[in-house]
Parts: structure tokens; C-alpha cells; sequence
């Protein structure tokens, strides 16, 4: 697919661009409302088949839970290894479509992997992420950034005092999710780990705040996120911050989401999740 047609579908998942105004510029680029209308379906995310492991695999345990988060009630998804005994836990952060079928599908692997899984959902004082798309994004853009962080910051001590957990917590996040696991490395003093997929890199004054280790995921043909890895990993260098990273040819923001079709990648998806268990279970064990 054309390069600019993603590129210009990045900027409408990311940017207050109106969906009218994504649309004239889609048929732009494609040449007709017709060409337009076939190649949708292919940039937008598709959930009827995105569970690879099933809500009843009875190997792990399914719970929705809710935490206290900052003045509010946060909800979310957990998933754990069914059987006696306690785990390293880890928060699944989603991206900017908010807690959906593809994140609580992460999360059920995450538990697979030997992990206390939570799925905290961002939008929780809403109640819960909507199925419409347009009310989506903009319950997105009205959030508070300094509340909703201290919302997950908060989730990591849930994780943390789990009686299921271990106690050490690290995370890993997607796109929006990225971006605030990079945020919880640097404002939550109980993570030990943090793994930032395609996510906003945090402030270089900030870095020096990082206790714990990252390990940082991109795509290649990611331009508008990966202008900030050169500042991010000089910081991490001068700070002496233990981390991962790796950027994989030829793969699109989003690569590891197997519910957008034009932007998953299987290789890519495939190594990076397998680096991304390794990684915590390395430095949550």
C-alpha cells in the first residue's frame, strides 16, 4: 500500500484530524470514492478475529477488576496463570482505541507467558472505552495527561499488592501505551521494567528519573515516532539507564497489532514479543 496512505491514516489516529477531512484526502490519494471505500476496511483495525487465545482457555484465569485510581475508580482487565503460587506482574497498557478485544487478547497472552496480566482501561470515568469510534477519540482528547498517569501509576501498586503477584511489576505498552510506559519508567518508583512499543519518548530532563531498565520497539517506517529516539537514547546512555533497543526494517507504527492488516507485521510481531517476555521475565524473576 502506498506509503502516504498510512502515513496519512497515522495522522488520523493521532491527530485531531475530522474524520470528513481523513476521508476527502483518502480519495485524493486514491483517485476515487470507490478506491477509497475498498481500502478502509484494510487501515482500519478489525476485532472479529482477534482473540488467539480464548477467554475460556483454561490455563488462565479472566477477572474484571477495578483499582483506586486518582479521585475516580479505575477498571480493568486481568489475566493470570491459573494454579497455586505467585507471579511477576505486568501492566498492558492500550493503545488510543482504549481497552478493546485485541489488548485483552494481549493480556491473555501475557498470563500465558507466566505473568499477572492487568489491562488497565484509560478511559474508566467514562465508564469504559465505547465501541463508537468518534465518541472514542474524543473521550481521548478530553483526558487529563498529569491524571491519567497517576491513574496507571496507581495501577502499578494494585499489580504490585496483587496476592497473586510477586510483587515486581514492570509494563509494556502500544502506541498511546507506549507512550505512558515510558512515562510510568520515569513517575513510578516501583516499576522495575518497562517495554515501549511505537510509544512518544518522555522528556530527556526526565530520563535520569528511571530506576528500572527499558526495552524500546519501533518500526523503521515509523518517522514521526522514531525522530525521538536519537535525544531518548543518548539520554539513557548518560544516565546510565539499563536498555533494549531495537527497530525493525520495514515495519509500520502499529506492527505489532494483529487487528490492523495493512500494518502488522508477523515477523516483527513475533521477535519483539518474544524479546518482550525474555526482557521482563529476566528483570522481574
Amino acid at each position: 500500500m502506498d506509503q502516504r496512505i498510512i502515513n496519512l491514516f497515522d495522522e488520523y489516529t493521532h491527530k485531531p484530524l475530522k474524520r470528513e477531512d481523513f476521508l476527502k484526502r483518502l480519495v485524493q490519494l486514491t483517485g476515487s470514492t470507490a478506491a477509497a471505500m475498498a481500502v478502509l476496511p484494510l487501515l482500519e483495525v478489525n476485532y472479529a478475529q482477534a482473540a488467539t487465545i480464548a477467554d475460556q482457555d483454561d490455563r488462565i484465569i479472566i477477572e474484571r477488576v477495578e483499582y483506586p485510581g486518582d479521585n475516580m475508580t479505575m477498571k480493568g482487565y486481568l489475566a493470570r496463570p491459573k494454579g497455586a503460587g505467585k507471579f511477576p506482574a505486568v501492566m498492558v497498557i492500550h493503545e488510543n482505541r482504549g481497552l478493546n478485544p485485541h489488548i485483552e487478547d494481549v493480556a491473555r497472552r501475557a498470563a500465558l507467558a507466566g505473568f499477572v496480566a492487568l489491562a488497565p482501561d484509560a478511559l474508566s470515568a467514562a465508564g469504559g472505552t465505547p465501541t463508537d469510534e468518534t465518541q472514542m477519540r474524543e473521550l481521548f482528547g478530553k483526558l487529563d495527561a498529569v491524571q491519567t498517569r497517576s491513574n496507571f501509576v496507581k495501577g502499578v501498586e494494585y499489580l504490585k499488592n496483587h496476592l497473586a503477584s510477586t510483587g515486581k511489576v514492570g509494563c509494556m505498552g502500544f502506541c498511546w501505551g507506549g507512550a505512558m510506559a515510558n512515562q510510568l519508567a520515569v513517575n513510578s518508583p516501583d516499576m522495575k521494567a518497562a517495554v515501549a512499543f511505537y510509544g512518544r519518548q518522555p522528556d530527556v530532563a526526565d530520563v535520569p528519573k528511571i530506576k528500572g531498565a527499558v526495552q524500546l520497539h519501533y518500526g523503521s517506517m515509523d518517522e514521526r515516532i522514531n525522530a525521538g529516539i536519537p535525544a531518548y537514547e543518548e539520554a539513557l546512555k548518560k544516565a546510565n539507564v539499563p536498555y533494549e533497543l531495537y527497530v525493525y526494517e520495514g515495519a509500520q507504527h502499529a506492527f505489532h497489532n494483529d487487528t490492523a492488516p495493512t500494518r502488522y507485521n508477523e515477523a516483527a510481531a513475533k521477535l519483539a514479543w518474544e524479546r518482550t517476555v525474555a526482557f521482563l521475565k529476566g528483570k522481574l524473576g
